[in-house]
């Protein structure tokens, strides 16, 4: 499982660097750079999602013992 995290981490870690590459900051919320703005932010929700996953893992298995 935590392998798993570890990998869905690192593909949305590429989704937001690929859209960060697409945003125009001349017209930052006009066409396709409006979608890549909400897709950059998508993708960093999620990465701090599965981190929070993470530290809960930890510390449920901290309290098992």
């Amino acid at each position: 499982m935590k392998t798993f995290i570890y990998i869905l981490i690192a593909i949305a870690a590429g989704l937001v660097i690929y859209n960060f590459t697409q945003l125009d900051f001349n017209n930052l919320f006009e066409g396709d750079s409006s979608i890549a703005a909400v897709s950059v932010l998508a993708g960093l929700c999620a990465i701090l999602a599965l981190s929070i996953l993470l530290v809960s893992k930890k510390i449920a298995a901290k309290a098992k013992k």
